[in-house]
């Protein structure tokens, strides 16, 4: 149990992550009608554009924000001029951004949504996604996404409809396809030939070597034994010295208030990445957030030269959810030349396909 006291909120204004907390503990205090009331509130609070707290002091009405009737308005209200004590969030949701926080971030530097840039994670239906690969690249390339990466699951994933190297071939030729048409068309946008395959809890690798070679880039994440307490930096060892391995992805695997994810000697972990040279993933999945930006300054300090953002969607909505990634990384200190989503097409395929170590 964390002991420490709790945040002092009339030294300081209540953020909307305090407001979630809030409302989740008046939620439990209610019935019916109004327990839901609190409950969706508390949920919208993270994504939320500004800060309640900003809206109020503007003279606007937080009927604005979604999920917020005159009876939960009244209550933000009533909060925001006397601040409660903000109790502690459950270990499983610290350490995640707000949207107001992201704009707040992104606001401050404009160049990180400006600067051209890629989406290297998502899934279509050829895995787990919702919607064919032909509309999430679409929808990538209506949203002003230089290139993507698409990213299906590998087949010990059947959970998640994993891809057999057969599956894996012939969308392949898919993706070719589609590339073809960018290039007869003169339009640069392009798609990667690329997967999200698993690593055993041994750190091997699903897939066999011939069909990872035929990949433009290769995402590696852990999808078992997610809340052993014990600790996996060895794991993680394993997993980097994959040859085949790119990118190491949602590298914690945690997941807001379900899991608080694996533990490891992280500057171990992290130093061992850049020693051979592999990408960590940014996850912008907003319940992923993964690396958050405390172990990305630390895997930054720990001399990782590159770093990919991905929005691991499923759909085309989630899609939208990359500027959560850039924050991190603006949060944590990265620059942008060291994050591939900003490199040319032709640097991620280079990049990827040197000698592996």
């Amino acid at each position: 149990m964390d002991n420490r006291p709790t945040q002092d909120a009339s030294a300081t204004s209540l953020t909307n992550g305090d407001l979630g907390e809030l409302l989740s503990v008046a939620a439990r205090e209610e019935s019916d009608h109004r327990r839901r009331a609190l409950t969706r509130a508390s949920r919208a609070a993270r994504f939320w554009p500004e800060e309640a707290g900003a809206l109020v002091g503007s003279g606007r009405p937080l009927t604005e924000l979604r999920a917020v009737g005159p009876w939960v308005a009244e209550r933000i209200e009533g909060w925001l001029e006397a601040p409660p004590a903000v109790p502690e969030p459950d270990e499983t949701r610290r350490g995640f951004l707000t949207y107001a926080e992201v704009r707040r971030t992104l606001d401050a530097d404009p160049a990180w949504e400006s600067t051209p840039h890629a989406d290297l994670q998502m899934h279509t239906t050829w895995s787990d996604g919702g919607l064919p690969l032909e509309d999430m690249v679409e929808a990538s390339r209506s949203l002003g996404r230089t290139f993507v990466a698409v990213t299906d699951h590998s087949q010990a994933l059947a959970i998640a409809n994993g891809m057999t190297a057969d599956e894996l071939a012939e969308q392949g030729r898919v993706i070719d396809a589609v590339n073809r048409g960018f290039e007869e068309v003169g339009d640069a946008f392009r798609v990667l030939r690329s997967m999200e395959v698993d690593l055993f809890p041994d750190g091997t690798i699903d897939m066999d070597d011939g069909s990872l070679a035929g990949l433009d880039l290769v995402l590696g994440a852990f999808h078992s034994e997610l809340r052993s307490k014990d600790d996996q930096t060895e794991r993680y060892l394993a997993a980097l010295r994959q040859p085949r391995l790119h990118v190491l992805a949602h590298p914690k695997a945690r997941m807001y208030g379900r899991r608080v994810g694996l533990v490891a000697d992280w500057r171990r972990v992290f130093a061992e990445a850049a020693r051979l040279g592999k990408a960590l993933e940014l996850d912008a999945t907003v319940p992923r957030q993964d690396l958050n930006a405390e172990l990305a300054t630390l895997a930054r300090e720990e001399g990782v030269e590159w770093f990919t953002i991905g929005t691991d969607a499923h759909s085309a909505p989630e899609l939208e959810f990359l500027p959560f990634g850039m924050a991190i990384a603006a949060l944590a200190g990265i620059p942008r030349e060291r994050i591939l989503n900003y490199q040319p097409i032709e640097v991620v395929r280079s990049w990827a396909h040197r000698e592996p170590s």
